[in-house]
This record gives C-alpha cells, sequence and structure tokens, in this order.
C-alpha cells in the first residue's frame, strides 16, 4: 500500500495546484484534512507533480508499506512517519 506523509518539519500541506489535481476546493491553509493519506488519487497527485504538490511548509514524500499492516502516522513538531498501530496506555 503506499500513502503520503510530510517529510520535514512543518507539517502536511498541499499546495492549490493539488488541490486542483484533486478536484478540491481550496481552503487556503492547503491542510486537506478529508484526504485520506492512503487515497490513490492523492498518492497519484504526489507522485505526478513532485514538489509542486508541497503545500507552504510541507516536503510531500510517498511510503509504501506492506497491504497487511494497520498502520498510524505519527510525527514530532510536522515531520511524519508510518508506524504500525499499537496500544498505548498513560
Amino acid at each position: 500500500m503506499k500513502l503520503v506523509i510530510n517529510a520535514k518539519y512543518g507539517g502536511f500541506g498541499l499546495s492549490k495546484e493539488a488541490y486542483e489535481f484533486l478536484g478540491l476546493e481550496w481552503d487556503r491553509f492547503g491542510f486537506a484534512s478529508e484526504v485520506k493519506r492512503n487515497d490513490p488519487r492523492l498518492v497519484e497527485c504526489v507522485e505526478k507533480l513532485g514538489e509542486k504538490a508541497n503545500g507552504p511548509v510541507a516536503e510531500l514524500k510517498v511510503v509504501q508499506i506492506p497491504d497487511d499492516v494497520r498502520w498510524v502516522i505519527e510525527d514530532y513538531a510536522g515531520l511524519e512517519w508510518v508506524a504500525e498501530e499499537h496500544r498505548v496506555w498513560s
């Protein structure tokens, strides 16, 4: 399975051009929270547009993981990685 993460500090976001590619209405912040990170259209957008898909503080990257993994996206200050889902108590 392919999914999209942000590969630098700052946070996930899409450019206006990426919004147009996905057929979404521009929200001026570029968060695109309604788009799932494993949406094939988002993956295609990032693969085709490359750097032009990046929001103002984003560096988007397509990551491939095994299809049978239950995953979550974790981050530190906007820098994201994919982790296998697990239980946590605090």
